[in-house]
């Protein structure tokens, strides 16, 4: 199966009464706030969409994405790949009808068009699913966390004045 580029921005309700499936790629080049919050973005994203109605009659887009991106480790500084897979589910803001959407369901805006933009829901998966402190397996770091030192411990001296023996003045 050939592997297409995703729309930009699709119409939910259109796509989702036409019941499309998507199945294809994002390039890299339009992940600018992934590509500035890693070291760097490897290949296309892999993305599967699907539009539908559920039961509540609300319009439902669901889907899977893949990327591989390189971070930096923070317990040895070295770079490493992350592979980052998400998946979703989403139902386009339409009112009080969305309220009552169930808790599973994330809550998209529309554009003034009356569309949502795919390449920056699928980014913010992403940037959200990152590790918030990146680092190695421990098998595969090369810096062992029981030998880790974070600065020196000063030595204490004993000439130092206790900062409360004014208040032994004020008890007489």
């Amino acid at each position: 199966m050939q592997k297409v580029k995703i729309p930009r921005t699709v119409d939910p309700i259109k796509a989702a009464q036409k019941r499309l499936d998507y199945n294809g790629i994002i390039q890299v080049s339009l992940f600018k706030r992934l590509a500035e919050s890693v070291e760097g973005v490897k290949h296309d994203a892999e993305v599967s969409l699907s539009f539908g109605f559920d039961e509540q009659k609300l319009v439902v887009i669901s889907g899977k994405a893949n990327i591989t991106v390189d971070l930096q480790c923070q317990r040895c500084n070295e770079k490493f790949e992350h592979s980052c897979r998400v998946e979703f589910l989403y139902t386009p803001y339409l009112g009080e009808k969305s309220e009552n959407a169930p808790e599973s369901y994330d809550l998209v805006d529309r554009n003034e068009y009356g569309e949502v933009d795919l390449i920056q829901l699928i980014e913010d998966e992403f940037i959200i699913n990152l590790p918030q402190i990146a680092m190695h397996d421990e098998a595969d770091c090369h810096v062992n966390s029981d030998n880790m030192v974070f600065g020196d411990i000063p030595e204490e001296k004993e000439d130092k004045p206790n900062p409360f023996d004014v208040l032994k003045s004020l008890k007489r």
